[in-house]
């Protein structure tokens, strides 16, 4: 039976769901999703499993489960862990005064590693130093949202490393350097734009702050200006380039490995495990290895680090993943006749819906949605050739505007949490959503203008 030709769109119920999920129990009930979080999205895989494999059979299902897990999910999820556990291993200690322009610099740091060392790692990274440099401050939630705008999101732009759709994109066959060739353009744009605004609106609170009888000097103590600003744990960034060689290694060692041929192995059917699979997972787990093992235990304390914030992206996500898959087979089968098929229309839809659902499967659908038109000159990938405007829309679109909402991408709540945690008080869901199409949709509308009509 030919499962694209015959599947019901109703089949992404499940996908929807799984999304809603995430989208609304956090807001309604707390407590309860964090306990049951891994249980809702095994119900969802099992609401899609179960019907999938009655209408199609086991094997079928066995072969989509295994595409997905094995191709997509577990790359995605070692990489994610990678990242998260060597930047946890430094340490940026001493005193940072929280003054407007010490904000815009640490800022611009968080910003540019994002592209490196992924949103989650850059945020993990820079969040607390953040915290402790602003403690002065009573009006500091302003600082959060432009951390999450920059550093959470729009910074993990310009490789594979920096967010998960991108890296999703790498394994479909995008060249590794190609985002940073065609996006930094617009994520400059973007950046400059939002550190004018951070500093006119930074400064005038920091103002009204001096003019209360505050300073940092409440919080820092007499001899702050002394302690100088340093990093601990500057061995794991070797660890990060051995990261970034894997994941390097994955896109060159592919010809080596291609379907059918060089070194690997068929693991279902026609799905093929090359070399470079197995070479990034295994480089990437041995950095990790090696960062937990020589970093000392201080490091990681100073950076209250724990696994909590992983493994939460690590249950959510093989449901997403498990769920999505008739989602992807729909689109693989139809996608051509969506009428997405402008630069303008795939960047806002693929905005649009990383705003509210999560950024990767995003991606992945209108990828596979371009792929499907039909061009003949582009990108070259697994899902069919896309025109280089169309994914530069994708990119964007699914990178920049997960910073629309607390939802959007998975630091975005983490950063949040962390914020809340240390005693400040950030916007509601839709307070943050006020902030962002406020500030970041006028922003859009420009790129727009500039590089999708």
């Amino acid at each position: 039976m030919d499962v694209a030709s015959t599947l019901p769109i109703w089949s992404i119920i499940p996908f929807v769901g799984m999304l809603l999920s995430i989208a609304i129990f956090p807001l309604v009930k707390g407590e309860w999703w964090e306990r049951h979080e891994l249980h809702v999205a095994v119900f969802w895989a099992l609401i899609f499993c179960i019907p999938f494999g009655i209408a199609y059979g086991g094997h079928e299902l066995t072969y989509q489960l295994i595409e997905s897990v094995v191709l997509d999910y577990v790359p995605f999820i070692v990489l994610l862990l990678g990242l998260f556990i060597v930047s946890g291993g430094i340490a940026i200690k001493g005193s940072i005064a929280g003054t407007t322009k010490n904000n815009i610099i640490m800022l611009l740091i968080g910003t540019v590693l994002a592209s490196w060392v992924g949103t989650t790692g850059s945020a993990m990274l820079m969040i607390r130093p953040v915290i402790r440099a602003n403690e002065w401050r009573q009006r500091k939630a302003h600082v959060i949202v432009f951390f999450i705008f920059m550093v959470a999101n729009m910074g993990g732009c310009l490789t594979p490393l920096g967010d998960p759709p991108l890296f999703l994109g790498y394994l479909r066959g995008v060249p590794f350097f190609w985002t940073i060739e065609h996006i930094f353009p617009i994520l400059l744009l973007n950046v400059v734009i939002l550190c004018v605004v951070f500093g006119i609106i930074d400064h005038r609170l920091m103002k009204k702050e001096l003019a209360d009888g505050r300073s940092p000097l409440d919080i820092q103590g007499e001899d702050y200006k002394g302690q100088k600003i340093k990093i601990e744990g500057t061995h794991n960034f070797i660890f990060l380039g051995l990261i970034i060689l894997g994941v390097i290694l994955n896109g060159t060692l592919a010809p080596l490995g291609a379907e059918g041929t060089g070194i690997g192995f068929y693991l279902f059917d026609d799905i093929w495990l090359g070399i470079q699979y197995f070479v990034q997972i295994v480089i990437i787990l041995c950095a990790s290895f090696l960062s937990l093992k020589t970093t000392a235990k201080a490091c990681r304390e100073h950076n209250e680090f724990n696994y909590e914030p992983i493994a939460e992206v690590a249950k959510l996500f093989i449901g997403i993943f498990i769920t999505m898959i008739p989602a992807l087979i729909l689109l693989r089968a139809h996608g051509g006749s969506l009428g997405i098929d402008t630069p303008l229309k795939f960047f806002w839809a693929t905005g649009m819906l990383s705003s509210f659902l999560d950024n990767s499967p995003t991606y992945v659908v209108f990828l596979t949605t371009a792929g499907s038109l039909g061009a003949t000159t582009g990108v070259a990938t697994t899902v069919g050739i896309v025109p280089i405007r169309e994914l530069l829309a994708i990119s964007a679109g699914a990178v920049f505007m997960g910073a629309n909402t607390y939802i959007g991408n998975a630091p975005n709540f983490m950063v949040k949490n962390i914020a809340e945690g240390k005693g400040i008080k950030m916007p509601s869901f839709f307070g943050y959503m006020g902030w962002s199409f406020a500030i970041l949709i006028p922003i859009f509308l420009l790129d727009t203008v500039l590089f999708f009509l």
